[in-house]
């Protein structure tokens, strides 16, 4: 097996969580398997999420943390993502991340579109994996929401910007985990699929 520079970011805000478990479980798995791993926990990031301007053409300068992040991404040829699902979404400060960081020039060219006039993503080569935690039951999930949170980050965030395959983990009953669940190694990392 081929070794691996593999990014994971914990997405949830809070600073102990099922999502950190996971994170950290996952973190050592690829560790153990040969892997290179750099793991962030979005609690210990400071940044604004807000992108204010509302536009490309005047952009908040990025603080260092989201530099890292960044650098993080550009450097990882793996990126996993675990996090909650919070009222059909992504936590708020997850999702300010996304929107202060995947910007033009580094996650996605606007002056060279493909057939469709989409823009050129920009971090192509890469793989993802994104591991959800909710309450809501997969069938659910699946039937009545049309796994809507799926489609947005593995299509519209990761593959946007070149991320692709991204495959799907989905964990429900978040908030009262056997402890099993909450203190096993993620059995996945070592293949990465």
């Amino acid at each position: 097996m081929t070794s691996k520079r593999i990014y994971i970011l914990n997405g949830h805000p809070a600073e102990n969580s099922l999502n950190r478990t996971l994170a950290e479980s996952y973190a050592q798995a690829a560790q153990e398997a040969g892997h290179e791993v750099r793991l962030t926990h979005l609690h210990n990031i400071s940044f604004d999420p807000d992108f204010g301007f509302g536009g490309y053409k005047v952009q908040k300068p990025l603080e260092m943390d989201l530099e890292q992040v960044l650098t993080d991404i550009e450097w990882s040829e793996h990126m996993v993502i675990t996090t909650p699902m919070w009222w059909g979404g992504l936590p708020a400060k997850l999702k300010g991340l996304f929107d202060r960081t995947l910007l033009p020039g580094r996650a996605f060219n606007t002056r060279e579109t493909n057939w469709m006039g989409m823009p050129t993503p920009m971090l192509s080569g890469r793989t993802g994996r994104v591991i959800m935690t909710s309450d809501t039951p997969n069938l659910f999930m699946r039937w009545v929401y049309h796994n809507a949170m799926l489609r947005q980050l593995r299509d519209q965030i990761l593959g946007f910007i070149g991320i692709k395959p991204a495959r799907f983990t989905h964990f429900s009953g978040a908030s009262h985990p056997k402890p099993a669940i909450q203190n096993r190694p993620s059995s996945r990392a070592g293949s990465l699929r």
